[in-house]
């Protein structure tokens, strides 16, 4: 006889019959109760109420499911040009500080220039190793 009272109650919350909780310790009030008049008492008293909906994820959140929040490109992070200043300041600063210590002379601090400005060293260390594996570097 219960279900008559869900699908009256369904009605009255505006809910479906599979939201509609009724409380199993007053079920004989509910069994009484025979109109929807009779129904919306219940629901003043609270023997009736409406479970809350779900939560559901929007569908655009469904949708996004990245890994990283980072969006765009290799290059769109860190542009080529930032990334080129960030390697070629260090290395041309380098090769200031070693002709001025007198440690490489003119001659090879134009070439090691020009070959830094071609790409050729990824870091300073790099170009330490190369200046050290070529005899470039004068001991002090």
């Amino acid at each position: 006889m219960v279900s008559l009272q869900k699908k009256l109650a369904a009605k009255v919350l505006k809910v479906g019959k599979s939201k509609v909780w009724i409380d199993p310790t007053k079920r004989e009030d509910v069994e009484k109760a025979i109109t929807k008049w009779d129904i919306r008492k219940l629901i003043k008293r609270g023997i009736i109420k409406a479970l809350p909906e779900k939560v559901h994820k929007s569908k655009e959140l469904r949708k996004r499911r990245s890994a990283g929040s980072r969006k765009g490109g290799k290059h769109s992070i860190v542009p080529r040009k930032r990334k080129w200043i960030t390697t070629i300041r260090p290395l041309r600063r380098l090769l200031k500080e070693l002709k001025l210590s007198g440690e490489i002379d003119n001659q090879n601090y134009k070439r090691m220039r020009l070959l830094a400005k071609g790409g050729m060293f990824r870091s300073r260390s790099h170009l330490r190793t190369y200046l050290e594996q070529h005899n470039l570097v004068k001991k002090k």
